[in-house]
């Protein structure tokens, strides 16, 4: 075994009581591990870095890094990866619970496809109880008047980050932007113990008591060792990606046919008026909301065969899909009439990413579990969206696979166990990564449902301290009383 080898393993030496951590690492002088003269301290204020020593491989295909000791930056009770949907609502639980909470996200606002994502609509959330109908009520009251009637399902992207930051600091939640995961640590035990993360304040790490993966593709879980699915078929087909994007420039009452919220048929309608005028949008539902005063919300995107783990595919999938909806909104102001001023706002900045990993939990929700409409002793909240796979390629039917329908649908409850990650200990899931089939996954995906699953992870991660206990250990009606 080699020196190098040898150093990385007592560097990561864990036991079962957490992560055994020099004293090099919390020093506030931290530098590279065997630096040489002339490699500068991290200085958040003044701007110097941690340098990196690494040697390049002969053939250049691969760069060596020489080990260095990784700052350790965090210690709560509870760290959460992901300011979602789920996320916010994880550490929400977990804090009004009494835990102390980590909120690390990797975009420069709290809310996940909620803002970063200009969804702009909440769906399946009507039956939710808790911090859902609480979040509803804030976008409501302190929204427009479109959200006003619509109880805060149609919200501003806007005034949602505000609202989410407001409610988090209020709980007294510690909140991390820009800053990405970019690794976990276990121990002997096959429990998680640190995470590692990358941002301007280079590579740091992050300890808790325990973890909740609300990244939406399931990355911690991932980096700590988890089993996972994705897709469907053996070449793991995964539902398209789409992009939102904010228009102004046209009247609601010129176009209300055209608004979702305001007309049964505005899809089919404002479909076929692209259509008439040769425009031909990758999804063939073309969505308009209402948001408040003249901006407007639009969804006319798919981007097929993108792998939610491919950087430059990804890439690529923004570039054409923010192109394509330029494209059709100057097509649209082509027309003219009540379209004549028609112009983009904004695009998302994170493209809106349907489906990424479904970790293995200790239970698996599954196609038959909604055909028979599952009523489960540990239910955390009842799913009432229908199956909704998104056309996997181009050919064909561009809208959604009715194919995928045919078994059946029932509103059904989502257990606990579904968020308790099967093969690592101290790790709760919530959103569209918890474990489930291709077919339930297309269900319980929306984030109506996101926010009930993250309050239930959070609150258990904060009872399971409390009890001294791991979350596999206890049954929901536990952590309920």
């Amino acid at each position: 075994m080699d020196r190098q080898t040898t150093s990385r393993r007592n560097f990561l030496q864990t036991t079962a009581g957490g992560l055994v951590v020099s004293a090099a690492l919390t020093s506030p002088d931290t530098q590279a591990a065997e630096s040489s003269e002339g490699i500068r301290v991290a200085n958040p204020l003044g701007g110097d870095v941690l340098r990196t020593q690494a040697e390049l491989s002969p053939n250049a295909q691969t760069l060596l890094e020489q080990q260095r000791a990784i700052p350790v930056v965090g210690k709560t009770d509870v760290l959460v990866c992901g300011g979602g949907p789920a996320g916010i609502a994880a550490a929400l639980a977990a804090a009004r619970a009494g835990a102390t909470v980590q909120l690390i996200e990797v975009a420069g606002c709290l809310g996940g496809v909620w803002t970063a994502g200009l969804l702009t609509k909440i769906l399946d959330s009507e039956n939710k109880s808790g911090i859902m109908a609480e979040l509803l009520h804030r976008f409501a009251t302190q929204g427009s008047a479109v959200a006003n009637q619509t109880h805060g399902t149609v919200y501003d992207p806007e005034i949602a980050k505000l609202i989410l930051e407001e409610v988090c600091l209020e709980a007294g939640v510690k909140i991390r932007l820009h800053t990405r995961l970019v690794g976990a640590v276990t121990d002997s035990n096959r429990r998680v113990v640190a995470v590692l993360t990358e941002s301007k304040s280079g590579r740091e790490t992050w300890l808790a008591d325990r973890f909740v993966d609300c990244s939406g593709d399931g990355d911690l879980a991932a980096h700590a060792g988890c089993r996972f699915d994705l897709g469907v078929g053996k070449d793991c087909e995964c539902q398209p990606m789409s992009m939102m994007a904010l228009l102004t420039g046209i009247d609601a009452d010129d176009v209300r046919p055209y608004i979702r919220e305001t007309e049964s048929a505005a899809k089919r309608l404002l479909l076929k008026l692209m259509e008439d005028h040769g425009l031909s949008p990758s999804y063939r539902a073309p969505t308009l909301r209402h948001l408040h005063s003249d901006i407007f919300s639009i969804m006319t995107n798919h981007e097929y065969g993108v792998s939610a783990f491919d950087a430059n595919a990804i890439s690529m999938a923004t570039i054409r899909a923010r192109r394509e909806v330029h494209e059709l909104v100057n097509g649209l102001r082509r027309i003219g009439g009540p379209w004549k001023n028609v112009a983009v706002v904004a695009t998302a900045e994170q493209i809106g990413v349907r489906e990424g990993r479904r970790i293995r939990g200790r239970y698996k929700i599954t196609a038959s579990d909604l055909a028979n409409g599952l009523k489960h002793q540990e239910s955390v909240c009842t799913a009432r969206f229908p199956i909704d796979v998104h056309a996997l390629d181009a050919h064909g039917n561009k809208e959604i696979n009715t194919a995928f329908k045919r078994g059946g649908h029932q509103p059904y409850d989502i257990p606990y166990p579904a968020l308790v990650a099967e093969d690592v200990d101290g790790l709760l899931l919530a959103g569209r990564c918890i474990s489930g089939d291709f077919i339930a996954h297309s269900s319980y995906r929306v984030t109506g449902n996101s926010v009930p699953m993250g309050e239930a992870a959070g609150l258990a991660a904060a009872v399971s301290i409390q009890k001294h206990l791991m979350p596999h250990e206890l049954t929901w009606s536990q952590i309920r009383s």
